[in-house]
């Protein structure tokens, strides 16, 4: 099952996008290979009234101008945050102490194990005012958001679901212009199944994910994500069993197709498929599961 990728979309960084009666969008000037276009922090509730804004993005002064005109006849009430990279988060502290709204988020950003390096773009100072669970409700003014936790891509992922008009906000767990990035030791590919298969069964109809245009057709496009990372451990598995048993060796085969300054990050979702494959007994690792490690079938 293939993915259709959407990416077509119309915008000017720092004006407000309607994308329905209760959401608007803003989009922060930070593209890249990682970012697509750049952070679209949307801005949920009625302009004149208490409004929440979800992942207010990087420290850029233009965003936060741009937020704050864009709120600027009501009341920021409540700053959510999906999770703790920095291209989502850091802006919350300055936002907050501009408008007085506290920040929701599932915690701080997650600690590495002993001897593993901190992530470069992790926001190490993230502290949410109020935490927030999976299940959590979080109500304002004429408007409902439920929490739902979604890890996989880092372990304190939140998608945001909004009540009154059936939309989910799935941050960087399900986006619409690339796949997701999972990369250990935070990120875990046996948790990001996980939680692409506890979206399924949910009734949203549409996603507006951080990065790129809404998905509207969010069920099909999760259920290929699915497939995409089943058929991507079914390459892997051919891999090992035609002799090739390094992540390199894997990663200049699986995306030959693909630049080659993407073939980094790409090793790191090879290494959680991996980390994953070993785990439930598909694939031994010698001496360990790891960026070295050699892999063989059992």
């Amino acid at each position: 099952m293939a993915i259709t990728f959407h990416r077509e979309m119309e915008f000017r960084y720092g004006e407000v996008d309607r994308m329905s009666p209760l959401v608007r969008r803003v989009i922060a000037e930070n593209p890249s290979a990682f970012t697509f276009h750049g952070t679209g922090t949307y801005i949920v509730g009625d302009p004149q009234g208490k409004m929440a804004v979800i992942d207010p993005g990087p420290e850029l002064p233009a965003h936060l101008d741009a937020l704050l005109a864009a709120t600027a006849e009501g009341k920021v009430s409540h700053i959510l945050i999906t999770h703790t990279h920095a291209d989502h988060s850091p802006l919350a502290v300055e936002l907050s102490a501009r408008t007085g709204a506290p920040i929701y988020g599932f915690g701080p950003h997650p600690t590495p194990p002993r001897g593993a390096k901190s992530e470069e773009d992790g926001d190490m100072v993230f502290r949410p005012d109020v935490r927030i669970g999976d299940g959590g409700m979080i109500r304002g003014e004429g408007w409902t958001m439920q929490a739902i936790h979604t890890p996989g891509h880092i372990s304190n992922h939140l998608c945001f679901a909004l009540q009154e008009e059936n939309v989910l906000f799935p941050g960087d767990h399900v986006m619409g212009w690339s796949t997701s990035i999972v990369s250990p030791p935070d990120g875990n590919m046996a948790d990001y199944f996980a939680s692409l298969r506890k979206l399924l069964p949910r009734g949203e109809e549409i996603y507006y994910p951080t990065h790129g245009p809404a998905i509207p057709n969010p069920q099909e496009h999760v259920q290929a994500f699915i497939a995409h990372r089943e058929a991507r451990e079914a390459q892997i598995l051919a891999c090992v069993g035609d002799g090739l048993h390094t992540i390199p060796e894997m990663v200049a085969r699986m995306y030959k197709d693909v630049p080659s300054y993407l073939h980094p990050a790409a090793a790191r979702s090879v290494l959680a498929h991996l980390i994953h494959m070993t785990g439930d007994g598909r694939l031994a690792a010698d001496p360990e599961p790891g960026e070295a490690a050699r892999y063989t079938l059992p």
